[in-house]
C-alpha cells in the first residue's frame, strides 16, 4: 500500500507493471514514539490559539497527530524550522526514545506488479476559497468535519458541545447544505457530494444528545438527499423524533453579529415570509472532491478523468480506469459514502484479482504461528491491560486507579495501562509481556469486543496461548461514553466490569475450532444484471457457478431499461454478456428453476431446485443472492385504466421499441415518489429521479417542442448525476416541487387527464393536462421471501436482505457463506448493482480460495445423558444447528452441528433440563461474573 506522493510513475502494461516509488523520509519512527508530546512542547513554532489548534488547519503546527497511527506524532515538513531553514532540531534533542531522525535517507524502489488499484480518497471543500459565509472571520462558523471533531471525546473540547469563541454551550445551531457542491461559482463544484444531507442529520442528532439543555437545530437545504439504504428512515427519525427543523432555502451568506459572536441568517420561510434568525454556531456541510495529489497522479499515469477530476470509468465496468490493468474505487471514482466505498474497494480488488488468478498463492508467505502452550493443570495467571484510548476513556475514567485495583484481584499476575491497546506496537508489547510473565489468561479493559476481540485474540495466538483464554471489559461504551458527567461513578463501574471479566476468564479453558473443507463452486440466485455480473466475476477468478433463474430468460429488470444515466446502451450490453455467459464453461444456467430446499452450511451447501418438473440437488460452497426486486404497480392515478398513464419502465420499453406515438405527445408529465417515501414504504427507491430526468431528456430530444414537466418532492440526482439535472433545466424541462401535504388530485375532464397540485415556490394551485403521464414508481421486494428462511438470513423492515454490517461487511449476510447484491439488497441503479455483484463475488472468493476454513470455538454442546429429547432447541434455533441424532449410543438425543452454531445461546437458555452448555459462557462462568458484581454491593 502506497501513498499518492510516493508513486512517481508507472511503466509497462497490464499484467506486468513497473511502479516507480520514492519513499520520502517520515522523520518520526512510529514504533519508537510513545506519544509523550515533548516534541510538540519544545518546538519553537507552538500553536497558541486553542481554537486553531483543535479545528483549523494548524497553520503554525510543527508536529501534528498522525491519522494512520492513533495519537502518535508526525512531522509536518511544511512547518518545520529545520527542514525549511536548516536550524533547530529541538524535537530530536528532547525526544526520550530517539524516535525522531532527520537524517533518514530518501529511498527509491521499483515494484513489479500485475494490477494497480487507486484508492486515493477524497478532499473536503475548503470554504475559505470563496468565503461568503464568514468561515475565515468568525470562529463560530465551522465545517462539518470540524464539527465532528468538536463532538469527539478526543477533540479540542473533550466531547463537550461548546462554542469555539467563548466555550459557552450553544442554544441554536444551523447547518447549511451544499457548500461547495451543486454550485457553479468560483472554486465550487457542480455535482452533488452524496453524503452531506445524511451526515448533517447525524450531526444534528448527535448535537442534541451532547447538549445538556434543549438544543434548537435547523438544516437549511435545497433538496434532502437521503437516498441510501435506510437513510430515509433516518431522516424521518431526525425530523419526527429528534425535532430537527428542515428549512428549504439556499443560504447565500452569513452575517456575524457584533459583540456576542452570534451569526445572523436571512431566509424565506415556506409561507413566503422573510425571516432573520440568529444562531450560536453555523456548520457548513462541505462537499467532497478529488485532491490535487490524486489529480496529479492521474496525469502521470495517463488516466482519463472527467471535468471534475474523477476517474472516467465505463458505465458497465464501474471500477475500470481508462488504462488497462488499473482500477479505481471510492472517492477517486465519484463522491460516495463509506458503505459504497467499501463495496467499490472489494469490486476493484476482485477485478484486479481476476487478471492475476493464475498467479494466486505463488508469492504468498505463510505466517509462522507459535506452537500453542498446554496450560492444563496450571493455576490461572491473568494479565490485565487497561486502555486509555487516548482521551476517549481516560478523559472520564481514572485509568491508573483501575490498573492499581486490578492488581489486587485474584489470579492477576500483571496489570498495566496502554495509550492505545489496539495499536500495532502495543500488540507486540502485550505478546512479549505474556511470554515473559508466563500469563495464561488475558483481560483487556477497553472498547467493544464486537470490533476488537479478534485483534486481541490474534495477539494471544502470537504469544502462544489459546485465543479463547481471553475476555474483554467494555469500559468505553459502558463507562466513559455513558457516564461522562460522573467520572467517579464511571471509574467504579470500570473496576466492576474489570473484576467481572477477571472472575470469568479465570474459568476459561482452551477451545478447539472445527475445520471444514470448502466446495469450490458457487450458487447465484437470480439471473438479472447483478447475478450475471457475479457469475462472470467468479468465472474470471477461476470458479464455477450455477445461476438459478425462475423466468425463461436471463436479464432481469435490465431487459426493460433503455439507457443508463450516462448514455450506456443497456440492451446492447445485455445481449453481449448473455452470449458470454452462455458460452462460458464455468457458468451453468438453470432457467425456469425454483429453489425447493436448502441444506448444509458454509463450504458445504446442498440446494435442491425444481426445473420443468424435475428435481436436481446442487452442491456448492457459497451462495450469492441476487434475486432482484419488482416495479411497483399502483392502483390509483388511473394506472391500468388509461393508456396514457405508464410507469417509468414501461416508458423505457416504448423507447426501446421506438414507439412512434411518442412523437405525437405535446405535454409529458413525470410524477415522482409514486409508492415510495410513504408510511407503507418509508424508503427512497434511489433510481427514480435520475431515471425520470434521463427519460425527460430523451423525450425532449425526440420532440423539442414537447412540454416536459417533472413534479417532485426532493430531486435526488445524487453524485455526478447532478450534471444531468442541470442539463435538463437548461433544455427547458420544468421541475416543480409540489406540496406533498395537499398531494395530487388527478381526474379526467372529458377525454383529457388533469393533474391539480400546489406549487411550493409560487404557493398557488396549478393544473397540467398531459398527453403522457409517467409514474416514477417504487422498487418493491417480494411480499413473501422464502429465501430468507432457507438460508437463515435477515430481512429489514422494508423486506430487503440485510447485510452483516453496513460499513464493515456491506455485502455479507449474517449467515457465513451467504452474500447479497443488486436489488435484493436495496434499490440502486445498474452501475451500482454491477459493482456490488463484483464485490459479492470477491468476498465469496475469499472463502473459495482458502479451500479449508476454521469455525468459531465458542459454540454450544449437548450433554446427552441430561437431554430429555424435548425438541425445544431444534425448534428455536434460527440457524438449524441442533438436530436429533439418528444413530449411535445417543440416538434420539439432541446434537449440535458445530459448523452451523453461532454461539448465540438461545438453545442454552431454553433447554429445560440444562443439558446444553455454551463453551466460554457456561453457567459457572456467568455466575462467577454475577458473584463478582455482588462483591461491590
Amino acid at each position: 500500500m502506497l501513498t499518492l506522493s510516493e508513486v512517481t510513475g508507472i511503466s509497462g502494461e497490464e499484467g506486468n507493471f513497473q511502479v516507480q516509488v520514492t519513499q520520502h523520509p517520515r522523520y518520526v519512527d512510529m514504533e519508537k514514539c510513545i506519544a509523550c508530546g515533548l516534541c510538540a512542547e519544545k518546538c519553537p513554532k507552538k500553536v497558541t490559539d486553542e481554537y486553531d489548534a483543535g479545528l483549523k488547519k494548524r497553520k503554525a503546527a510543527y508536529v501534528k497527530y498522525a491519522q494512520a497511527v492513533p495519537l502518535k506524532y508526525a512531522l509536518d515538513p511544511e512547518n518545520c524550522i529545520y527542514l525549511k531553514k536548516g536550524k533547530c532540531k529541538a524535537c530530536e534533542k528532547y525526544c526520550p526514545t530517539g524516535a525522531i531522525w532527520f537524517d533518514e535517507p530518501e529511498k527509491k524502489l521499483t515494484l513489479n506488479v500485475g494490477s494497480v488499484i487507486i484508492a486515493s480518497g477524497c478532499q473536503v471543500y475548503d470554504p475559505s476559497t470563496h468565503d461568503v459565509y464568514g468561515y475565515g472571520r468568525s470562529p463560530n462558523v465551522v465545517t462539518s468535519l470540524e464539527f465532528e471533531r468538536m463532538l469527539s471525546s478526543s477533540g479540542p473540547f473533550g466531547g463537550h458541545l461548546v462554542r469555539p469563541s467563548d466555550h459557552q454551550e450553544p442554544k441554536k445551531i444551523a447547518w447549511l447544505q451544499c457548500i461547495g457542491s451543486r454550485d457553479v461559482h468560483i472554486g465550487a463544484r457542480g455535482y452533488c457530494s452524496s453524503v452531506c444531507c445524511t451526515y448533517a442529520i447525524k450531526e444534528a442528532m448527535l448535537a442534541k444528545d451532547h447538549s445538556k439543555t434543549p438544543l434548537d437545530t435547523a438544516i437549511f437545504y435545497m433538496d434532502i438527499r437521503t437516498h441510501g439504504k435506510d437513510f430515509e428512515r433516518f431522516y424521518n427519525r431526525g425530523r419526527d423524533q429528534s425535532g430537527i427543523r428542515f428549512v428549504k432555502s439556499r443560504i447565500t451568506h452569513v452575517v456575524p453579529k457584533d459583540g456576542n459572536g452570534n451569526l445572523l441568517i436571512r431566509y424565506v420561510d415556506p409561507a413566503g415570509k422573510r425571516v432573520e434568525e440568529e444562531f450560536d454556531i453555523v456548520v457548513l456541510s462541505v462537499g467532497l472532491g478529488v485532491s490535487p495529489e490524486a489529480a496529479q497522479l492521474a496525469r502521470r499515469l495517463g488516466i482519463e478523468t472527467d471535468h471534475y477530476g474523477f476517474a472516467k470509468t465505463p458505465g458497465f465496468e464501474p471500477v475500470k480506469a481508462s488504462v488497462p490493468g488499473i482500477y479505481v474505487c471510492g472517492g477517486f471514482e465519484a463522491p460516495m459514502d463509506i458503505p459504497s466505498s467499501v463495496v467499490e474497494s472489494s469490486a476493484a480488488a476482485g477485478a484486479a484479482g481476476s487478471r492475476l488468478a493464475a498467479a494466486r498463492w505463488s508469492l504468498t508467505k505463510t505466517k509462522k504461528i507459535p506452537e500453542e502452550i498446554d496450560i492444563r493443570g496450571e493455576p490461572p495467571r491473568i494479565g490485565v491491560f487497561v486502555c486509555r484510548c487516548g482521551t476517549n476513556i481516560a478523559s472520564v475514567v481514572d485509568v491508573p486507579q483501575v490498573v492499581e485495583y486490578a492488581k489486587t484481584l485474584p489470579y492477576v499476575a500483571h496489570a498495566e495501562e496502554n495509550m492505545f491497546s489496539c495499536s500495532q506496537d502495543t500488540q507486540e508489547m502485550m505478546a512479549k509481556i505474556i511470554k515473559e510473565k508466563r500469563l495464561n489468561r488475558v483481560v483487556v479493559s477497553a472498547c467493544t469486543p464486537k470490533t476488537h476481540e479478534p485483534l486481541f485474540q490474534e495477539t494471544l495466538i502470537n504469544a502462544g496461548i489459546n485465543k479463547y483464554l481471553f475476555d474483554m471489559a467494555n469500559i468505553r461504551n459502558q463507562c466513559s461514553w455513558v457516564h461522562g458527567q460522573t467520572p467517579e461513578e464511571a471509574t467504579e463501574k470500570a473496576k466492576d466490569l474489570t473484576r467481572m471479566a477477571v472472575a470469568k476468564v479465570a474459568l476459561h479453558q482452551p477451545l478447539a475450532e472445527p475445520e471444514l473443507s470448502i466446495d469450490q463452486r458457487a450458487l447465484v440466485i437470480g439471473g438479472g444484471m447483478a447475478g450475471i455480473s457475479a457469475a462472470r466475476a467468479l468465472s474470471a477468478q477461476g470458479y464455477e457457478s450455477y445461476i438459478i433463474e425462475e423466468s425463461d430468460r436471463l436479464g432481469g429488470r435490465a431487459v426493460m431499461l433503455h439507457e443508463t444515466w450516462d448514455g450506456g446502451d443497456v440492451q446492447g450490453f445485455l445481449k453481449q454478456i448473455i452470449r458470454e455467459v452462455e458460452a462460458d464453461e464455468k457458468i451453468h444456467v438453470r432457467l425456469n428453476a425454483r429453489i425447493k430446499k436448502v441444506d448444509g452450511f458454509v463450504g458445504n451447501f446442498k440446494t435442491t431446485i425444481e426445473q420443468e418438473g424435475m428435481e436436481e440437488t446442487l452442491e456448492h460452497g457459497v451462495t450469492l443472492i441476487a434475486s432482484g426486486a419488482a416495479e411497483y404497480k399502483p392502483d390509483f392515478y388511473f394506472y391500468g385504466k388509461d393508456p396514457r398513464v405508464v410507469t417509468g419502465l414501461e416508458l423505457d420499453e416504448k423507447l426501446i421499441q421506438k414507439d412512434a406515438s411518442l412523437k405525437d405527445v405535446r405535454t409529458a408529465l413525470f410524477i415522482q415518489c409514486v409508492g415510495s417515501r410513504i408510511p407503507e414504504r418509508p424508503y427512497c427507491s434511489k433510481v427514480c429521479c435520475t431515471h425520470s430526468i434521463k427519460n425527460a431528456l430523451t423525450l425532449k430530444a425526440l420532440h423539442p417542442e414537447m412540454d416536459v414537466i417533472v413534479l417532485y418532492r426532493d430531486m435526488r440526482s445524487y453524485g455526478l448525476r447532478e450534471d444531468l439535472y442541470r442539463e435538463a433545466r437548461e433544455k427547458g424541462i420544468l421541475f416543480i416541487k409540489y406540496d406533498e401535504e395537499t398531494g395530487l388530485d388527478i381526474d379526467r375532464k372529458g377525454e383529457a387527464l388533469e393533474v391539480l397540485f400546489t406549487d411550493t415556490s409560487l404557493r398557488r394551485k396549478m393544473s397540467v393536462r398531459p398527453d403522457l403521464m409517467v409514474l416514477a414508481t417504487a422498487m418493491v421486494p417480494p411480499k413473501d421471501n422464502p429465501l430468507a428462511q432457507m438460508f437463515k438470513v435477515t430481512l429489514n423492515d422494508d423486506g430487503f436482505f440485510m447485510e452483516a454490517h453496513v460499513k464493515l461487511r456491506p455485502v455479507d449476510c449474517s449467515t457465513d457463506g451467504v452474500f447479497i447484491c443488486g436489488l435484493a439488497h436495496a434499490p440502486k441503479p445498474l452501475d451500482e448493482s454491477i459493482t456490488q455483484a463484483q464485490a459479492a463475488a470477491t468476498r465469496a472468493v475469499t472463502l473459495l480460495a482458502k479451500k479449508n476454513i476454521r469455525m468459531a470455538g465458542s459454540i454450544a454442546e449437548v450433554h446427552p445423558m441430561d437431554c430429555s429429547a424435548c425438541g425445544v432447541c431444534v425448534s428455536i434455533c434460527p440457524y438449524s444447528a441442533p438436530a436429533f441424532a439418528l444413530e449411535g449410543p445417543h440416538a434420539g438425543k439432541a446434537t449440535i452441528n458445530p459448523v452451523l452454531c453461532k454461539g448465540c445461546g438461545l438453545c442454552v437458555a431454553s433447554c429445560r433440563s440444562g443439558a446444553i452448555h455454551l463453551k466460554g459462557f457456561d453457567n459457572d462462568q456467568i455466575f462467577a461474573q454475577i458473584f463478582a458484581l455482588r462483591e461491590a454491593v
